[in-house]
Order: C-alpha cells, then structure tokens, then sequence
C-alpha cells in the first residue's frame, strides 16, 4: 500500500489524498516523451521568463547608491525603486493568475512581457530626464508587466510536466531566477560603466528574447474545460485553500520570508560594501554580490532534479535549509563587519538554505492542486513572494537606521518561525513529528 501511495503523481498531504485521472493520463505522457530533445528547447523558453523578471530587479541592485547621488534621493526613495515594483507586481498577480486560468498561460504571458519591456524603455527615459517621478512610474508599470511573467510560466510548468519532470522543471526555473540574480549584479555594475541608467534600456532586449522563445519554442496544451465564472472559481480556491490551507499558508509565508531576506540582504550589501572598511565598487561590487546568489542557484538546480515527488524527502530538505538560514543569519549579528571573507560566507550559506527550500515549495504547491485552480493558487504564493521582495529593502533601510545588529536579529528570527511552522504543520502522509 505505501508503494502505491509513493507512486501517485500529487504530493499527498494528510488529509489531501486525492486520484487524479487527469495526472495519470499526463504522467503516461511525459514518460513516454521524457526523452524527447522537444523538452530541452521547452526548459530553455520557460527558463528565460523568470530569468527576464528577475533582470527587473536585481540588475538596478548595484546602482542604487549613483541614483541616490545623480537623482538626489534618500536611501528609502531609492529603496523603493525596488519595492514599488514589486507591490504593484504581488497585487495584480492573482488576477493574472485567474486569467491564465481562464485564457490560457502564454495568452498572458506574451502580453505581459510586451508592457514589461515597453516600461524599462519609459523608465530610462525618465532617467535621462533627472525625473524620480518618471522612473517610479514606469517601475509600477513594470510591475504590472511582471505580474503575468515567472508566476504563469510556473502553472504553465505543472501543466506540461508531472512527477520527477515536474520537479525538474520547476527546479530549473528556480536556478534561473537564481541564475539570474547572479548575473544581474555583474551585468549591472558593467553597463554602469556606459552610464549609471543603462540597465532601464536593457530590459526590453531580454524580453524581447524571452518573447520569441515564448512564441515559438512553448506549446501549450490543450485545455480540457473552460476555468468557471469568477465567482465559483473563487469558491472552489476558496474550498481549496480551507482544506490544504494549514500547509499552504505556510509555504506560502516560508516563501515570502525567503524572499524579503534574499533582497534585503542585497539591499544590504550594496549600502555597505561601498563604504569603510570594505571600499568596495563598481563591478567588483557586483561579483561580491553574486557570490551567495552563485550558491543559491547551484542549490536549487540539484535540489529540483533530485527531490522528484517525494514528500517525506521535501520536508527534510526544507526543515534543513531553514535551519542552515537560521544559523548563519544569527551568527551575522556579531561577524557583519568584522570580516569580509567570514560575512560573505554565511551569507552564502543562507543562501544554500534558500536553495534548499524554494524548489521544494514551488513543487508542493504546484503538484497538490488541480490544474483549473493552479494558476491561482500559484498566483497567490507568487505574490506574497513578490511582497517579501517588496518590504526587503524599505525595511533593511529602517533597519540599518538602528543598527547592523538589529538587521540580522531580524532575519534570523524570522527563519526561526518559519522553520517552527514548517516542522509542525508541513507533514506528508505517513510522516510522524
């Protein structure tokens, strides 16, 4: 009996058990077609979505403090190039989840990568023209762009893919929204060097790239029925959330969390790192910045392509990457100065802990609900990553207003809580404790 249970296509929950023809009929499929080389070319177009979102925020990381100079803004202002972006991106995501549902993944997907790119136009523009104003609301629509990027491209992920490949996927469009918070520091501080406001006008080339992949490299399937009105859709995500919410909700708080301290931390490091004792810019600046984002990326892509479907094995590895957070975040509250080689070193290791669990959440929430209220629920755990991202750098700033050591008492007791509510609530079938 516990052999069957273990090949069942969904992460089974305690009380979640559920057969699902419609994941038989997909798994026949994929195995039938695992070895196709069609799915190398399918991996690379849905890895440049979440790769093109990310771009939107990490590559402005690096620059903040020469906007702060050339503009004449505060730490906070600037802070919320970052924030605004992503506030507007996590409130408009359920809605884009909902119509992804209704419509079809790439049907939202292409439209929003259009807006995305024709905002980075208008936000360098505002740059040239020493206009805050301007680039804040070309970042706000941006966000609404973003809404229907990396969010849709993981529902679009579940319904292509099932069990170990699933999981794979999945795994790689983490690693490349990892990959691309590596590369964007780098890629950042070089097109600096041309002038502090190229990265604006870089972002429509990415996507237009990631839009042709898109479009011809991404084949959607078929639906079987139409999403319902909004009314009964809302009701049957609603039935959902009530019977899964206790480990839901969770995941999506442990998700959120991550997220607030990875952008945090890097809103972070580039204040200090420019400053005594460490005198740190430019693109040297940005390869200290991607040193514990490189860890995080390496994380997660073996963490995808190990973990398949196995629930008892997701639970340990996020329990483990929280503990690791927890750790090395504590131990930044008396080694946040005092030396750069040790600080980046535990920063890498929370890091590896992000890795860890990011790809086991996307798994469990993606694989545990029915495809017709996928893109919601999906939407749903999106966007509150998206507000973590958002409250990061706002917060971090008031933070380091009181001291280095408040920041990291923070953090790490925030991935202490999320590491209790993922221990007790987070439990697959059969799992004890």
């Amino acid at each position: 009996m516990e052999k069957t249970k273990q090949r069942k296509l969904s992460i089974v929950f305690e009380s979640d058990i559920e057969d699902s023809p419609q994941a038989a009929e997909k798994t026949k499929e994929n195995q039938s077609g695992a070895s196709s080389k069609g799915h190398i070319w399918e991996f690379i177009a849905l890895a440049t979505i979440p790769l093109v979102l990310v771009l939107g925020n990490s590559m402005l990381v690096p620059i903040l403090p020469d906007m702060e100079e050339k503009l004449g803004i505060s730490k906070f202002q600037s802070s919320l190039i970052i924030s605004l972006f992503s506030v507007t991106a996590g409130l408009v995501i359920p809605v884009a989840g909902y119509l992804s549902d209704r419509f079809g993944r790439k049907a939202i997907i292409i439209p929003s990568l259009i807006v995305y790119g024709a905002a980075g136009v208008l936000a360098g523009f505002g740059a040239i023209w020493n206009s805050y104003t301007v680039i804040i609301i070309a970042r706000a629509i941006q966000g609404l762009g973003a809404a229907g990027t990396a969010p849709i491209a993981m529902a679009l992920a579940g319904d292509l893919y099932s069990g170990g490949m699933e999981s794979k996927a999945l795994g790689l469009t983490e690693a490349s929204n990892g990959t691309g918070k590596v590369v964007s520091p780098i890629l950042g501080s070089l097109l600096a060097l041309i002038v502090w406001y190229a990265a604006f006008f870089a972002f429509p080339v990415f996507c237009l790239l990631s839009l042709l992949a898109t479009i011809f490299m991404l084949k959607e399937p078929k639906k079987k029925q139409e999403a319902p009105a909004l009314k009964p859709y809302l009701q049957k995500v609603g039935a959902t959330l009530k019977k899964k919410g206790r480990w839901l909700i969770t995941s999506f708080f442990t998700g959120a969390m991550a997220l607030f301290v990875l952008f945090g931390v890097l809103f972070y490091l580039s204040q200090i790192l420019e400053k005594p004792p460490f005198n740190i810019d430019g693109v040297k600046k940005g390869l200290v910045l991607a040193i514990p984002l490189l860890g995080m990326v390496v994380t997660s892509y073996t963490t995808g392509a190990l973990i398949k479907k196995n629930g008892t094995a997701m639970r340990w590895v996020i329990n483990i990457g929280l503990v690791l957070m927890t750790i090395s975040l504590a131990l930044c509250i008396w080694f946040n100065k005092q030396n750069l080689y040790l600080f980046i070193g535990l920063l890498t290791a929370s890091s590896i802990g992000t890795g860890l669990l990011l790809p086991c959440l996307n798994t469990m929430i993606t694989g545990s609900v029915e495809k017709q209220e996928r893109g919601m629920i999906t939407s749903i755990y999106s966007s509150l990553r998206f507000l973590g991202v958002a409250f990061g750098p706002p917060l971090f700033s008031w933070l380091m207003d009181i001291s280095d050591q408040m920041v990291f008492i923070t953090v790490s007791s925030l991935a202490f809580v999320a590491f209790a509510l993922t221990f007790f609530l987070i439990k697959p079938a059969g799992q004890i404790g």
